[in-house]
């Protein structure tokens, strides 16, 4: 009666995941629900998955992610990496190798979104299309999580199911054997094959650029990246969505040309959409031009970016910025105005303002809770990715990770020592603060991951994977190569359909299964599974990142179809090729 109710549980979880109308933390939490109400999991079997160190792993990384991000460590990288291409072959290069090179020592999730905006920038300078690039960098990143222990989520988890079960888990870099070759031949793949098989097309948000457009003012601090470069060498030339009008010099006023060199002290002047505006303050040193802004209270990391509409009960209407006074009345600093969805040109402090005015404001993060009711403004609204970043703090974030590493890979400390004390340094460091701490971990992919390990405890329990084990051996007779590529094949249909953790906890109880009525070591077996369940590459759903680039990319179903099956065969191969030869059986 058990195994037929763990079977009906475990039906219904993969159909309803599969089907994509339900969040999967709802449906794999039901599950295990259902499993505990009926009795076939204790209490104590059910929350075990809590208490994995695969998960307390996971969840220091995002800290640690976090911090590398919050103090430009990561931006600073890719634009060092990137560099400007000249031609798509060259920006596929530049793209996939540090993609797969970042994502094999953090999660490939801020990874992807990062060099996404790097891309939509490319593309508005080149003339590319981001649906040449977008999948490619997904499947990089893919890829390269294979490569070490803590590039993927999954190799955590498979990792913690091993230690879990009295089993020898990996060390750092033990993967690399198999996760290095098929990120070389995937990254061969895809710079040859992706330019016929992937269309030229535009993002879905494509038509909705340059809404709004605003004149913004930016001084070149003296400690800014960007002095001693010129114009075209510092990539400001050609701005995504955003322009550089003029550079102010003292009382000189500059015209724009691609040699003119940045000096401290100038005032840049760029004209362009407000998106655009916020990637100006991923720059180090760049800093908004009016005294206002520097007059704020609080520190420059605790403000972000609002826009804000003027009502006509707003004392300020009528009135020029100067004299609105509006560091005094509200403690922000106005960077610019659209009307009608238009810049303003003239002097920014002269700007007479008008019921409507649309304001780019600097303000402390509780500006929208304090004014979000008043009668004064008609909407606020922050924008996203607007934080001030902690350029000093970059050395340090980048240090701390090294020495986790060097730590790690000589096995003086263990990976979850190591994550828990990088974790740590980063917010004692001022890195990272500890509300962006709490914003940073995906308690939804815990949840996920958690009780995910309930329901592949019950499969076990009941003895279902040994059923289905005995099933695969039917088939495979006593061939290990066989019984490899069925588990293999299993888990890449399984995280096609659900997720990719799902996929790797479900599949690990028959993997072991199958290993021990064979009389075979389980090595082999979690190897495939783990690379198996990250090699998501012929559906949307399978996997995070693959989801993120559908809307920038402006992809369908079929375009992941089309360049990811041969992907998914290539690394089947490689991966059952190579497999018994590092880990024989």
């Amino acid at each position: 009666m058990e195994l037929l109710s763990v079977s009906a549980v475990l039906i219904s979880t993969l159909v309803l995941l599969a089907s994509n109308r339900f969040p999967s933390d709802f449906v794999l939490l039901a599950a295990v629900g259902v499993l505990l109400v009926s009795a076939i999991l204790t209490p104590a079997e059910a929350l075990a998955g809590f208490s994995n160190q695969g998960i307390a792993t996971i969840a220091a990384l995002y800290v640690v992610v976090a911090g590398l991000q919050e103090s430009g460590t990561v931006a600073w990288l890719s634009r060092s990496m990137l560099g400007r291409p000249s031609n798509l072959t060259v920006a596929l290069f530049r793209l996939l190798v540090p993609a797969a090179i970042l994502s094999a020592f953090a999660n490939n999730s801020p990874i992807v979104a990062m060099f996404t905006s790097a891309v939509q920038n490319w593309c508005k300078r080149t003339g590319f299309k981001p649906s040449q690039l977008l999948l490619p960098l997904s499947y990089a990143s893919i890829l390269g999580g294979t490569c070490t222990l803590i590039g993927t989520s999954t190799n955590l988890v498979v990792d913690g199911l091993l230690r879990q079960n009295g089993f020898a888990g990996f060390q750092l870099f033990d993967l690399i054997w198999i996760g290095l070759p098929i990120t070389l031949i995937g990254i061969v793949y895809l710079m040859v094959f992706s330019r016929f098989l992937l269309p030229s097309r535009k993002s879905a948000s494509a038509s909705f650029d340059q809404m709004r457009e605003y004149l913004v003012e930016m001084k070149v601090s003296q400690d800014c990246e960007l002095i001693g470069h010129t114009v075209e060498e510092a990539g400001l030339r050609h701005l995504p969505g955003l322009y550089l009008v003029e550079i102010n010099r003292g009382t000189e006023v500059l015209s724009v040309s691609p040699q003119t060199q940045i000096h401290a002290q100038d005032q840049l002047v760029f004209a362009g959409a407000v998106e655009s505006v916020v990637e100006l303050r991923s720059i180090k040193g760049l800093l908004p031009a009016t005294q206002q802004a520097f007059k704020l209270a609080g520190e420059q990391q605790d403000r972000r970016l609002f826009e804000a509409v003027l009502a006509s009960a707003s004392p300020a209407v009528g009135q020029s910025i100067r004299e609105a006074r509006f560091r005094h009345r509200y403690n922000a600093a106005v960077l610019s105005v659209a009307r009608n969805g238009e810049r303003l040109e003239g002097k920014l402090g002269d700007v007479v303002l008008q019921a409507g005015d649309t304001l780019l404001l600097e303000a402390q993060k509780g500006f929208l809770f304090k004014y979000k009711n008043s009668r004064e403004f008609l909407l606020i609204s922050r924008l996203s990715n607007s934080a001030g970043v902690r350029h000093e703090r970059a050395p340090i974030a980048l240090g701390i990770v090294l020495a986790m590493l060097l730590s790690v890979s000589f096995e003086l400390i263990g990976l979850l020592q190591a994550g828990i004390i990088t974790a740590a340094a980063m917010l004692l460091s001022g890195c990272l603060s500890l509300e962006l701490a709490r914003k940073s971990i995906d308690f939804r992919v815990l949840l996920v991951i958690a009780c995910a390990f309930g329901l592949g405890a019950a499969i076990q329990k009941v003895g279902l994977a040994t059923m289905i084990a005995d099933g695969a051996m039917g088939i495979a007779g006593p061939n290990p190569m066989v019984l490899l590529a069925i588990i293999y094949v299993a888990t890449v249909l399984l995280t096609e359909t659900i997720t990719n953790n799902a996929a790797a906890i479900v599949m690990f109880p028959i993997a072991v299964s199958t290993a021990a009525s064979a009389g075979l070591d389980v090595t082999p077996f979690a190897v495939a599974v783990m690379i198996a369940a990250s090699a998501s590459f012929i559906t949307p759903i399978g996997y995070q990142t693959n989801l993120m680039v559908q809307g920038p990319g402006g992809y369908r179903f079929s375009d992941y179809a089309r360049l990811g099956f041969p992907l998914s065969i290539l690394v089947a191969c490689t991966s059952l090729a190579l497999i018994p030869v590092i880990w024989p059986f």
